[in-house]
């Protein structure tokens, strides 16, 4: 298992399915309203159509974290800046997006 998760924001999910199982030849393991996941050779990229609501500005590389609220006290200790609180999303998963000093940005994610 992976200890990170690529999300790729979406506006249709439905096309981007289509699109994404296509072009990587895999058919994802998981579908739902709010999440589509595929793994690739052991990495896993989700598709999210709620991304842009969520503050994402593009593709983010979620870190695994058994200490979420934490981990993100610490990257904003470290000069990051919240774009996304923690917030539990569905299936016991719960996600923050923080930006670095450049504006970029990284998400932190715990499952229960």
């Amino acid at each position: 298992m992976s200890n990170h998760t690529i999300a790729v924001p979406v506006t249709d999910l439905d096309a981007a399915t289509a699109f994404y199982t296509t072009a990587w030849g895999v058919e994802p393991h998981t579908v739902t309203p709010y999440y589509v996941g595929f793994n690739l050779d052991g990495q896993e990229i989700g598709l999210n159509p709620n991304g842009a609501a969520q503050g994402m500005t593009g593709t983010v590389v979620y870190w695994t974290t058994d200490d979420l609220a934490g981990k993100v006290a610490e990257a904003e200790a470290a000069g990051g800046s919240v774009v996304f609180p923690v917030t539990e999303v569905g299936g016991g998963t719960s996600l923050a997006i923080v930006s670095d000093p450049s504006g970029n940005q990284v998400g932190f994610i715990t499952q229960g």
